[in-house]
């Protein structure tokens, strides 16, 4: 039964989803070399033949989100884009959104390489009441105190004031690093001291761009500790920036154990560290994991393998939702999808089985898709 319904499908398809990670959608109509864009975490390959239409995620796009635009399964990518561009965005994502049927948003706004929807216009697109809070991402915090010009020795303070400053904006829940994409997770787990901390600041101050020194990033992990809100860490893949080999969340350990009792740590995304992750959210009270940008990425059809592993160990108490959907409002729609099917046909597969009695499945599947993260947040119990 669990491959093609069930109780536990039905209480998934029927519950609102929290969404603890996720971005803004593009405001205009995109350009179709700009949407294949949109479908890969890479560049694209001009002149190679290849199109992301053609990737996991693309072909999961025509597969399953043809249908919201009134075109048939399999739609041909040069029909699904004259579609999507004949019914314009804002009807575009309020299709894909109210379908995802999410009625809690944690958006990210320190990413914006183009014109994204605010958090309030994205829970405006989902409709029936939906609500959006606010994810601080700290290297952009940093980096804008880097950009208005700071003596290295007061780095530390002003970067510490503007973090404060910007965690007590109305809406903020938690915050962000992007340390795998800087550093990776090679880093001395201790807090560094000041000398070191302004060394570091005078060398990016000679050096200039991104946030990426090592002793700086620590900084930012050990003032997020300070700052007493839940911290989410990307993990596992993203774009070429990340070298992969140097984000397994197993290298953070001797950090969580010095961090333990402060803050709530979240891994997101994961791949293809699911089981590191799983393993860590069963060791530390404070871990918790999820597999958003992942499940869009693998699809519906292997969704359940990848929950399968990051389960084999998680408690069900540290499994939280995600889409990690960012520009595409088809990405909302996957990531709910692919998270609501593949929970629902391994719970369900597990009550048939005698190996799981029906009404913990069923809590177990409401934790995962909202309570989780309501209560890490300390979201309002009306949404």
């Amino acid at each position: 039964m669990g491959a093609s319904g069930g109780p536990v499908h039905e209480a998934l398809a029927a519950l609102p989803l929290t969404d603890h990670h996720c971005h803004g959608v593009v405001t205009g109509a995109p350009a179709a070399e700009e949407f294949e864009s949109l479908l890969t975490e890479g560049e694209m390959w001009p002149g190679s033949g290849i199109t992301p239409f053609d990737s996991p995620a693309g072909i999961a796009v025509r597969r399953h989100c043809a249908p919201l635009l009134d075109l048939p399964r399999h739609a041909p990518a040069e029909q699904y884009l004259r579609r999507r561009s004949a019914l314009g965005p804002c009807e575009v994502n309020r299709r894909f959104l109210t379908a995802a049927h999410t009625d809690v948003f944690c958006v990210d706004t320190g990413f914006a390489p183009q014109p994204v929807t605010t958090a309030a216009e994205l829970a405006e697109c989902a409709g029936d009441g939906a609500v959006a809070y606010e994810v601080v991402r700290l290297e952009s915090v940093a980096e804008a105190v880097a950009a208005r010009g700071v003596e290295p020795d007061e780095y530390a303070q002003a970067f510490r004031s503007a973090a404060e400053r910007a965690v007590r904006r109305p809406g903020v829940v938690t915050v962000k690093s992007v340390a795998a994409y800087r550093t990776g997770f090679d880093l001395d787990p201790a807090r560094p001291g000041a000398a070191e901390v302004t060394e570091a600041a005078r060398r990016w101050s000679a050096r200039g761009g991104r946030l990426a020194d090592p002793v700086l990033v620590r900084h930012l992990l050990w003032t997020a500790v300070d700052l007493g809100l839940p911290l989410q860490l990307h993990t596992g893949f993203g774009d070429a920036d990340i070298r992969l080999h140097r984000v397994d969340p197993t290298r953070l350990t001797d950090w969580l154990h010095l961090v333990a009792g402060t803050v709530p740590v979240l891994f997101l995304h994961c791949w293809p560290y699911q089981r590191q992750a799983g393993y860590l959210a069963a060791v530390f009270e404070q871990v918790y994991l999820d597999l958003g940008l992942t499940l869009h990425h693998v699809g519906p059809a292997r969704a359940r393998a990848v929950l399968e592993e990051a389960l084999e160990i998680t408690p069900p108490r540290k499994l939280l939702y995600s889409s990690d959907a960012y520009g595409v409002a088809e990405f909302y729609w996957l990531g709910a999808l692919a998270f609501r099917r593949g929970l629902a046909e391994l719970l369900q597969d597990r009550v048939d089985a005698d190996e799981l009695s029906l009404p913990d499945a069923l809590r177990f599947a409401r934790w995962a898709g909202a309570d989780n993260a309501r209560r890490v947040y300390r979201l309002s119990d009306s949404h």
